[in-house]
């Protein structure tokens, strides 16, 4: 990775935080990079990265921001900053897993994944034209996958939407994805977590249509 390659707020996938936290410090030497790097990021963090963002640079200042967990109230507190940074100001996001995010925060900036991990799985299935029986034969294909599987194919979808078939998720659609996740984590049934996510491209088709 160049340095060039950092000039833009992003999140950075990496099971190893501390690891890639030094690795961005070193690539970053000499510019003014201030860590905040925990176990659980909290809202008294996100109130000190708050705080640090809006003192004025003369030059980018890069925050980097890493932790196991991230609380969803502190995540929720940086949404304003993240969507309207001050000037100068460059966001690094380090999480072991892209559903440590919420996923209002995970649209807001561009998602790299650490060359050791996995890329995205580029799922045969357009989102954009979806239709009712394409709908079913996907749900039918995958409602026995385990549950890190079935984590794995929300946000292969959630991929899908966003960068392939470039589609513009509101908020309330973007907290479906993050539900899908929660359900999936207490258990529900894959089937039928997979129909209310992709219910919601059905009804984006027929508004567009009409």
């Amino acid at each position: 990775m160049l340095k060039s390659d950092i000039a833009f707020s992003h999140i950075v996938i990496d099971e190893n935080i501390q690891e890639c936290h030094s690795h961005y410090v070193e690539l970053l030497q000499g510019e003014r990079v201030l860590s905040f790097v925990k176990d659980d990021f909290l809202i008294e963090d996100a109130k000190a990265v708050i705080a640090e963002a809006y003192i004025a640079e003369d030059r980018n200042k890069y925050l980097i921001l890493g932790a196991k967990s991230f609380n969803p109230i502190s995540q929720n507190a940086l949404l304003k900053l993240l969507e309207e940074p001050p000037n100068n100001i460059v966001f690094i996001i380090i999480a072991p897993t892209k559903s440590a995010l919420l996923a209002t925060v995970r649209s807001r900036l561009q998602v790299k994944t650490s060359k050791k991990k996995s890329e995205a799985i580029i799922l045969d299935i357009s989102l954009k034209n979806l239709e009712l029986e394409t709908l079913f034969n996907f749900i039918k294909e995958h409602e026995r996958l385990a549950r890190h599987e079935a984590k794995n194919l929300v946000e292969s979808l959630y991929y899908r939407a966003v960068f392939v078939d470039k589609l513009i998720l509101s908020t309330k659609e973007c907290e479906v994805f993050e539900r899908a996740f929660k359900l999936i984590e207490l258990n529900s049934k894959v089937s039928t977590v997979l129909l209310n996510l992709l219910t919601i491209f059905l009804k984006k088709r027929v508004y567009v249509q009409t």
